[in-house]
């Protein structure tokens, strides 16, 4: 069998785990600053059992930012905060790294992030989650999705308590003071979706209830169905059914955790007059209200960049290519669900988010235990950096991994057909 060339297996690891097997590698967060400088960051946050954190040696040790001022060549560390599922972003002269524990936290450096501010809380007494997606600026400011929960009387993995929430941040202004944002309305996904409702697509895969998960073979359970890890995406083709001409109008593009592959949920985010932002569900030409779109790797985190230069979005994901397994006949080494496959990353490109094209292959593991999963991604003059989630036989298992690997692909826009 021909074995199809890989984009960029090789990597360099940005952080490793002195302990592989109890303290893993979470949150791998990426962004490229104007000056050339590239900033990282990650947690020791994989440390949960349902949705509760376990102790932590030094939570204020939590996470790490790492720079390379050389594309990638090599990492420092500069810095380091007490909370999970961050992601590094620029806005105006500083630099900002932003996520929670519990309440949404964030820090600020004002030199590129060689130093780094006391962390602050921009909420109080609320439970939030995300992972390190992507980063969008428009009209000003800076837009980006956290989610919060709507309710914690869940069982296991509480994905049908989320709503994503659009923040809005004005370019220039102090994005560590909770005043200098705006939140968009909440819409939680076991109060917007009757999943008694979807048919025909076989949607749950599995029969879950929005606050139970189900045992669907020994050892093996599946959470009710939810959205989860929200990109933020613009239609700027005046062409496409979605787009505002006002430019009023934001597309979340989420994934979505239904026990199937190959598609997202999605909403979208509106602007009012009075500078509120509402969500809500989107909908096709027909008038049917549109929940699940197309989209390679859906199933799992994955991160979507806009590139100005060839007007498409890019996209990077996890493979699926076994979700049909029984789940009681999975092998040993398998971790979860049949749909759940975490060693292998995909590049697409679309015009619209809807029609992906496949790029290629980035990185693909030697067994199920060579994780390379939950990545981001950043543009750095015409090469594509990719910073993953990895493990290797070392790891726990393909979730609880201990490294962050860096992979660049070469000449990305070459890729385009």
């Amino acid at each position: 069998m021909t074995r199809i060339r890989l984009l960029a297996d090789e990597y360099i690891r940005v952080y490793e785990s002195p302990e592989p097997a109890t303290l893993f590698c979470g949150s791998p967060g990426i962004t490229r600053l104007d000056n050339g400088r590239i900033v990282t960051t990650m947690d020791n946050g994989n440390q949960w059992k349902d949705w509760k954190y376990t102790q932590v040696a030094n939570l204020n040790k939590l996470g790490k930012v790492f720079v390379s001022d050389d594309h990638g060549g090599t990492f420092r560390q500069t810095g380091e905060y007490p909370f999970f599922h961050a992601r590094p972003f620029a806005a105006g002269q500083s630099l900002y790294v932003l996520g929670h524990r519990q309440d949404l936290m964030i820090i600020r450096s004002d030199d590129h992030g060689e130093t780094w501010s006391e962390p602050v809380k921009l909420t109080e007494g609320e439970k939030w989650h995300q992972a390190p997606c992507n980063v969008h600026y428009a009209n000003g400011n800076v837009y980006l999705v956290m989610e919060k929960m709507g309710y914690t009387d869940f069982e296991g993995w509480g994905v049908a308590s989320l709503a994503p929430v659009l923040m809005r941040g004005r370019i220039g202004d102090d994005l560590t003071r909770r005043e200098n944002w705006t939140f968009a309305s909440e819409l939680v996904f076991s109060e917007t979706v009757d999943d008694s409702k979807l048919d025909y697509f076989g949607v749950p895969f599995f029969n879950t209830t929005p606050k139970k998960k189900e045992q669907v073979a020994p050892g093996r359970t599946s959470a009710p169905i939810g959205w989860l890890e929200s990109n933020v995406v613009q239609f700027v083709d005046p062409d496409h059914y979605w787009y505002d001409a006002a430019g009023r109008t934001f597309h979340l593009w989420m994934r979505s955790h239904t026990g199937g592959t190959g598609y997202a949920a999605i909403a979208k985010v509106v602007e009012n007059d009075d500078g509120t932002m509402t969500t809500m569900l989107e909908s096709a030409p027909s008038g049917k209200t549109m929940l699940f779109v197309p989209c390679p790797g859906g199933q799992m985190k994955f991160h979507i960049v806009y590139d100005q230069v060839t007007k498409l979005y890019w996209l990077v994901s996890s493979q699926a290519r076994d979700s049909m397994t029984r789940a009681d006949r999975l092998p040993a080494d398998r971790y979860g669900l049949p749909n759940n496959e975490r060693d292998r990353l995909q590049l697409h490109f679309s015009k619209n988010c809807i029609d992906w094209c496949f790029a290629g292959l980035i990185s693909a593991g030697a067994g199920t235990q060579h994780s390379r999963q939950y990545a981001s991604m950043t543009i750095d003059g015409d090469d594509l950096h990719i910073l993953s989630r990895s493990g290797d036989e070392r790891s726990a298992n393909p979730h609880d991994v201990y490294f962050a690997s860096f992979h660049t692909v070469r000449n990305f826009r070459e890729l385009v057909y």
